[in-house]
């Protein structure tokens, strides 16, 4: 919509413009009091003020107003029904995190005019507009020449309205393109119809496939443009919502916790850090915040980032080492069946937390897990993993194992991609990143087998190898070093679970054969309380 020129200026008011055209700002308002003064409509001699006036950012100079035709797109500002309709919509689309639908609503709820979109600038995206001229060559801004949508899109600086040609350009009786550019948002907020190929013959079927789409990630900064913006043109378009879901990201601070901008100077590039750490450990470092929340520049998640896709190498070339590939139904030890009981319970966390786009909750229980998979799963069960109690029981520890650590890198993968497809590619086809996502019913059967107890084994068999080795480390020897006897007391149920997984205690802990054992059931002790005897 153009804006018009001011109507209902007088005729004195006509003469003062006059008088004042082409002058500049400070001898403008030497004119402007001595017609106050000669009209006895200022009280008083004039005299220097001071107020606050607004700067452009990068000068010294104030900016000052003028007045000049522009192009606006309704917004809600002034329409009480799309203000409504717009609300609606950001009702209607999900949050991640929730809390950002507040800043939305804000925005247009505060909204008290239509939105600019044009610029006077040399380089953008131009109004595809031309205008007749008069017979004097000046521009008649209410006779615009339309193009048709066959034309589009084009240039009215170098392109031609049908029934015109090139010299009659600028001329009088001929046609003057518009010279303004298109605001950056007017071209971003088209993205989902770009990236869809609207309305393009040469992808059939594609826009209608993928529209609207599932997710929107950006700042929170620009909910009031890019998003908003987006909404609008959609809304405007289709009707509808441009995507199901908006995942707000927050900003990255710097080591003083101030927001890294390139006007600040403060921002610290990636390619040094990516050259020393390893692509995984920035999208580690990334992860590892929130939707929503700022986070701090932090070397040190790089290193821990590292740190994990290295340890997740060298478990990798562990777990292969043991044996071949196996398959779940040769599960047979509760110790086992246990591991894979978490595994199903990481694995309905992972897909809620997910489904909220909380990717840093993915990582941060995956890498407990994981952690605690290297620590202690590994340990408990290494020995007979390499086929110290028979085939079958190796066979047994060997299938949770795989399947465990092969759930952890694929839940990883979207998060550190290059390690986690190096790792899967060590002993399955193609990329994990093609592969199917774990899910909880592969392990239903598991479930099933492990009885009522779920993973209360595993629970107890860790608590007796971390006081084991808590008694080695006081005593200041080896974790390699023999214990001579063990004694757990605890209630009936636990003792009873225990007994099952004595073998992989001893093994794992250093009694070997000859160590002594014992157990003392207590109903009134609610945890496993163990006593070590070192050899």
């Amino acid at each position: 919509i153009k804006a018009e020129q001011p109507l209902g200026m007088s005729a004195q008011g006509i003469e003062n413009y006059k008088a004042i055209v082409g002058l500049s700002t400070n001898q403008a308002r030497k004119v402007v009091a001595e017609m106050l003064t000669a009209e006895q409509s200022m009280i008083g001699e004039a005299k220097p003020i001071k107020h606050t006036v607004k700067f452009y950012e990068k000068g010294d100079r104030p900016l000052e107003i003028v007045t000049s035709t522009q192009w606006y797109i309704r917004n809600g500002g002034r329409d009480e029904i799309r203000r409504t309709r717009l609300l609606e919509l950001g009702k209607n689309l999900q949050w991640s995190p929730p809390v950002m639908a507040r800043r939305y609503d804000d925005w247009v709820n505060g909204l008290n005019g239509d939105w600019l979109i044009s610029r006077q600038r040399y380089f953008g995206v131009p109004f595809p507009i031309w205008y007749q001229t008069d017979s004097e060559g000046k521009v008649v801004r209410d006779q615009p020449l339309i193009p048709q949508t066959r034309q589009l899109p084009l240039d009215p600086s170098s392109d031609v309205p049908d029934g015109y040609t090139e010299a009659q350009r600028n001329q009088p009786n001929g046609f003057a393109g518009d010279p303004d550019i298109m605001d950056t948002w007017v071209t971003s907020s088209m993205t989902p119809q770009i990236a869809g190929r609207w309305e393009d013959p040469d992808a059939p079927g594609l826009f209608e496939n993928i529209f609207p789409m599932d997710i929107r990630p950006q700042g929170s900064e620009i909910i009031r443009t890019w998003l908003f913006d987006s909404l609008l043109r959609s809304e405007l378009e289709h009707g509808q919502l441009p995507w199901k879901n908006a995942c707000i990201n927050g900003w990255v601070l710097d080591p003083d916790r101030k927001k890294m901008s390139k006007s600040k100077g403060n921002v610290t590039t990636p390619l040094d850090l990516i050259d020393e750490h390893g692509a995984d450990a920035m999208r580690y470092w990334a992860c590892s915040a929130r939707p929503g929340t700022d986070t701090a520049f932090d070397l040190n998640m790089f290193k821990n980032g590292r740190r994990l896709a290295l340890k997740l190498m060298n478990a990798g070339k562990l777990v292969l080492s043991m044996g071949e590939a196996t398959k779940l139904s040769d599960i047979t030890q509760d110790l086992d069946a246990a591991l894979l009981v978490r595994v199903r319970s990481l694995l309905d966390e992972c897909d809620t937390a997910f489904a909220k786009f909380d990717y840093a909750r993915v990582l941060e229980r995956t890498e407990e897990f994981f952690w605690g998979f290297c620590d202690n799963q590994l340990e408990l069960v290494k020995s007979r993993a390499y086929g110290n109690n028979g085939a079958a029981a190796a066979k047994s520890a060997q299938a949770s194992l795989r399947y465990a650590f092969g759930a952890v890198v694929r839940l990883l993968a979207p998060i550190m991609p290059y390690a986690c497809d190096e790792v899967w590619g060590w002993w399955q086809e193609g990329s994990v990143h093609v592969t199917a996502w774990p899910t909880r019913n592969e392990l239903d059967e598991i479930a099933s087998f492990s009885g009522s107890d779920g993973s209360r084994i595993l629970d107890v068999a860790e608590i007796v190898l971390s006081q084991i080795r808590r008694a080695k480390t006081e005593a200041k020897v080896s974790m390699k070093a023999d214990v001579a006897a063990l004694t757990l007391n605890g209630p009936a149920a636990d003792i009873a679970l225990l007994r099952k997984a004595e073998i992989d205690l001893r093994q794992a802990g250093g009694l070997g054969e000859a160590g002594e054992v014992s157990y003392n059931e207590s109903s009134t002790s609610a945890t496993v309380e163990v006593v070590v005897k070192l050899a």
